[in-house]
C-alpha cells in the first residue's frame, strides 16, 4: 500500500495494521513490539569474542521493533554495538546515557532524534555503543513508528541488562525526566 501525495505512512497505516502485516508481537521486558527478521546461521565462538561475552554469539541479527504512543524501550545496555534503522512514521526520541550508571558514573548523555526530516536534526541511523544506557520512545503526539536494529555479534538475552531507576536518577541526574518515563517503578 502506497500513501498518498503528501500522506505519512503513519497516516496511512494504524500501529495495529504494521503489526498483524509484520507479524509483530510484544517484546517482554524492554517493552514495544517487534520480530526478528534475521539470525546469521554461522555462530562465533565465545574464544573469538571479547571477554565481555559469556557464550558463542550469531554472526549478527536484526529485528523489526514498532512504538506506539503507550509504549517505549525501557533503558537498557547490551554487551554489543546496536544500529537503529528508522523505516517510518513518527519520530523517535533515543536517550543514551554514558558511564556504567553506578555511583561513579561521568553523568553523561544525550537525546537523539530518529526520523525522515534531515533538516530538523532528525537521522535514519543511529549507533549505540556497547555497553550504553539508551532507551526510545516516540516524540510527544507521535502515532506509531517502525524502526529496525542489527547487532554483530548477534543479539543473545544474556547480554540484556534492564536499567534501575534509583541507580540510574544518582549516575544522570540531568536526565530525570527521560529515567522517569523509561523505567518501570521498583
Amino acid at each position: 500500500m502506497h500513501p498518498r501525495p503528501g500522506v505519512t505512512a503513519s497516516e496511512a497505516m494504524t500501529a495495529e495494521e504494521i503489526i498483524a502485516c509484520l507479524g509483530l508481537r510484544p517484546l517482554p521486558i524492554e517493552g514495544g513490539y517487534y520480530a526478528e527478521t534475521y539470525r546469521a546461521p554461522e555462530t562465533l565462538a565465545a574464544a573469538a569474542l571479547p571477554p565481555r561475552y559469556r557464550g558463542p554469539r550469531a554472526l549478527s541479527t536484526s529485528i523489526y521493533y514498532l512504538l506506539t504512543p503507550t509504549t517505549c524501550s525501557i533503558l537498557h545496555r547490551l554487551r554489543g554495538d546496536e544500529v537503529y534503522h528508522f523505516y517510518l512514521g513518527d519520530p523517535v526520541e533515543l536517550v543514551l546515557l554514558f558511564g556504567d550508571g553506578g555511583e561513579m558514573s561521568s553523568g553523561r548523555g544525550e537525546r537523539r532524534l530518529l526520523g525522515p526530516d534531515l533538516r530538523r536534526g532528525e537521522r535514519p541511523q543511529a549507533v549505540v555503543p556497547a555497553g550504553t544506557w539508551q532507551g526510545s520512545r516516540l516524540v510527544a503526539g507521535g502515532r506509531v513508528a517502525l524502526l529496525g536494529t542489527t547487532m554483530a555479534p548477534g543479539f543473545d538475552l544474556d547480554d540484556f541488562e534492564a536499567g534501575e531507576r534509583a541507580a540510574l536518577l544518582r549516575s544522570h541526574p540531568g536526565f530525570r525526566r527521560e529515567i522517569e518515563a523509561l523505567t518501570r517503578a521498583t
